[in-house]
């Protein structure tokens, strides 16, 4: 999920670049949600294994 969000990133500046900048919004806008994603499920699999290593010992 984060090299999708990295990819949209890269969408979104070159056509920025370029000029287009509905495009660039619209990737912009991917990218943050797919990275908001992958924070969200990054910090769930965190409290798992901190939560899970609370119980083991």
């Amino acid at each position: 999920m984060l090299k999708y969000a990295i990819i949209f990133l890269i969408i979104s500046m070159l056509a920025g670049a370029m000029g287009f900048m509905n495009i660039s919004a619209i990737a912009r806008r991917i990218s943050f949600v797919l990275f908001g994603i992958f924070l969200a499920l990054a910090a769930l699999v965190l409290l798992f294994f901190v939560l899970l290593g609370n119980a083991v010992t």
